[in-house]
């Protein structure tokens, strides 16, 4: 997702999406750890959209409190 995908999103959406890509991380370590994963460039690209999740919610909590 990029980041102009999730600011487009309504912050229940967000923390939604977060917990689904959460878990989908969460799925593909397991499926590396027994060596099911060919694309383990996947695994950075998660934790990547996880990071952008998070810092677009913040930012979002925090944009009534500065207006």
């Amino acid at each position: 997702m990029t980041s102009k995908e999730i600011r487009e999103l309504s912050p229940a959406e967000i923390t939604t999406k977060l917990r689904e890509t959460r878990e989908a991380l969460l799925q593909l370590k397991l499926r590396k750890q027994t060596g099911q994963v060919e694309k383990t460039h996947e695994l950075r690209t998660m934790r990547k959209d996880i990071a952008r999740l998070e810092t677009i919610a913040n930012q979002k909590k925090k944009a009534p409190v500065a207006a």
